[in-house]
């Protein structure tokens, strides 16, 4: 007998160029279901839902385990035709028949989306036929999800610094010293972030401060912890001679297509960081890291207004056991 059903689809109206929804955004579309003839359907129903996972593998001689996890960000689900209905509400004549749909993004901390090495965070529209002895039919399309960026949270707003002293031991004498200031922790994507380092040389060797931004992904599954670094941009100040001191000033500008930070996800997290270091010749160099969050691009206060101090990147949950890891 052939199938009574030709085809089903969503379609979605977006809210910008790039399919970019926001905590509180109303997502609208339509499940089109195209029927040659007469059927008798079960249910009919779309699902928007989040989803993050993670995949890898390791090899221990000749073996080979396979790490697999996921997390549930959010799902919701709304019906069409439901099986509890009356069986003659449940059968759709031939043509084409169009249910509406909104879905609002919820007000709650969920993880951007993101796609890494070994994971990804994806949103999506499922539509979902089902009928009674036949294969169910189906259609998925994604959309981008961003949460706010909100710098009202306090720890993002206070001004860093750290301090390291070296005393030189291999063919030289004396000690090094540096001193790392950034502005605050929390930066939007494109904005520019200074950096100050002071610099005290009372050794008999040059030294050169070195900058790096770099970013850490780690996946978690199994009691397994997978991680990848990518350098993001590098910096060098001049060569600072012996028995000098000087101050350093660095403008860095977050690059505006990286992912933003998620700190907030079971299953993966992307972390930043800031690597001072200084080159010494024959020398284990001193180094400095501070942590970063990258956020969204910046909203305007009317936005922001609108949101929950704690809403976007899961800030406060990032304990510092969880930022030690970065190291």
């Amino acid at each position: 007998m052939a199938c009574g059903v030709k085809n089903i689809s969503i379609s979605f109206d977006p809210l910008n160029e790039s399919n970019t929804f926001i905590n509180g955004d109303h997502l609208s579309g339509r499940v089109t279901l195209e029927v040659v003839k007469e059927t008798n359907i079960e249910k009919l129903f779309i699902k928007a839902k989040g989803k993050a996972s993670v995949l890898w593998t390791e090899n221990y001689g000749n073996s080979t385990v396979v790490y697999y996890d996921k997390e549930t960000c959010f799902k919701s689900i709304q019906y069409f035709i439901q099986e509890q209905k009356i069986e003659d509400s449940r059968i759709v004549g031939p043509g084409t028949h169009v249910y509406p749909f909104t879905f609002q993004i919820p007000h709650q901390d969920m993880p951007a989306s993101f796609k890494g090495y070994h994971g990804k965070v994806v949103y999506f529209l499922e539509a979902k036929l089902c009928r009674s002895l036949a294969i169910p039919k189906k259609d998925k399309v994604h959309f981008n999800y961003v949460p706010r960026g909100d710098m009202s949270v306090p720890d993002l707003m206070m001004s860093q610094h750290e301090y390291k002293e070296k005393k030189m031991k291999f063919l030289t004498s004396g000690s090094v010293t540096m001193d790392v200031h950034t502005e605050k922790m929390g930066f939007h994507l494109g904005e520019q972030m200074t950096v100050k380092m002071d610099v005290v040389n009372n050794s008999s060797r040059t030294v050169r401060p070195k900058l790096i931004l770099y970013q850490k992904q780690s996946f978690f599954a199994s009691k397994k912890r997978s991680v990848r670094t990518k350098e993001l941009l590098k910096e060098k100040g001049d060569p600072i001679e012996p028995s000098t001191k000087q101050t350093v000033t660095k403008v860095l500008n977050i690059p505006a297509d990286i992912s933003i930070s998620i700190l907030n996800c079971r299953v993966l997290k992307v972390e930043y960081r800031l690597k001072v270091h200084l080159d010494i010749k024959f020398a284990c160099n001193p180094e400095i890291k501070l942590p970063v969050v990258v956020l969204p691009v910046c909203v305007t206060q009317e936005d922001e207004d609108l949101m929950n101090t704690d809403m976007g990147i899961g800030f406060e949950s990032w304990t510092s056991k969880q930022a030690d890891l970065i190291n």
